[in-house]
């Protein structure tokens, strides 16, 4: 019996240590590990429009408040455009503003249509005379996540 209580506690301790090992983070999305992101700068462009997967880690500055299946964040120097995988799953609608977060898929350079533009200014609440502004395409750095940590 003692036997059997040492080993749950040793077995329920690395759990517990395990869970924890990712900083209190939230995920959202498929599960993967915190560790190993890549240098931004030094490696976006090894990995922009390759199929190879990468996580990269930057400062949450908005995020979609109709639904939450989009945010923008700050890496480096550049704002990041990141969409879920298949609208497979959504981050919250507000209040994750200004947190760290690490996110695992692909990166691309991508042109935005106007009509894609004006949607996610519709989605951010943008007035109907900021959106009519809108009337050129534009290039972005996107990221297609599978995954996503939000600091908590």
């Amino acid at each position: 019996m003692k036997l059997f209580i040492k080993s749950f506690s040793i077995l329920y301790f690395s759990i517990l240590s395990y869970s924890q090992s990712d900083n209190n983070y939230k995920s959202y999305g498929e599960l993967f590990e915190s560790s190993e992101t890549i240098n931004y700068n030094l490696e976006k462009d090894n990995f922009l429009n390759s199929s190879s997967k990468l996580k990269i880690e930057g400062e949450i500055l908005s995020s979609c408040p109709m639904k939450g299946c989009w945010m923008k964040i700050s890496v480096e120097n550049d704002t990041v455009l990141v969409r879920f995988k298949d609208y497979g799953f959504f981050v919250p609608k507000n209040g994750i503003e200004g947190k760290r977060t690490i996110i695992n898929g692909n990166i691309s350079v991508d042109t935005l249509s106007v009509a894609q533009l004006q949607h996610y200014a519709e989605d951010a609440g943008k007035s109907k005379e900021e959106i009519d502004l809108i009337t050129e395409p534009e290039i972005t750095i996107s990221f297609l996540a599978d995954g996503v940590l939000i600091k908590e």
